[in-house]
């Protein structure tokens, strides 16, 4: 990846791409490149960037919470987690709250039950967890 420039002279949304493409990330080499872009922009303050710059910023900002949120959700050679360990993990990082759990599965007091380990993920929360996390069901199994 291209470092962008240092007096951040594109302003345009192409320039700004062609300067730095905004891509998937998927390692720590290409997030560190993107922050760098990122705090580039963000110096400045949202209110001195053009809409192009702040889409651009957005488009960055995404790239960067999907590796965040991946990285942070992976098990990476620790013991293997609880369904209910992972569960709370993937909320904390992803900033869920107990209420959003509760709308996700359609019911509050069961959420609450499962955060306090009193009643097990169905399959259907399995897949709904699954699907709302983006990961395999495996990790609540």
């Amino acid at each position: 990846m291209t470092t962008m420039m240092t007096t951040m002279e594109a302003t345009t949304y192409a320039e700004l791409v062609r300067e730095f493409p905004p891509r998937p990330i998927h390692t720590k080499k290409q997030h560190d490149a993107t922050m760098e872009v990122v705090r580039k922009l963000a110096v400045r303050g949202e209110d001195d960037l053009s809409r192009d710059e702040t889409d651009y910023l957005d488009a960055l900002t995404t790239f960067l919470e999907q590796y965040d949120r991946a990285y942070a959700l992976k098990d990476r050679g620790r013991k293997k987690k609880t369904p209910l360990e992972w569960l709370k993990n993937a909320m904390k990082v992803t900033g869920m709250i107990p209420a959003d759990l509760g709308r996700l599965l359609g019911n509050q007091s069961l959420a609450s039950q499962i955060l306090l380990g009193k009643r097990q993920l169905s399959k259907d929360h399995i897949r709904k967890l699954a699907d709302h996390f983006g990961v395999s069901t495996d990790v609540f199994l």
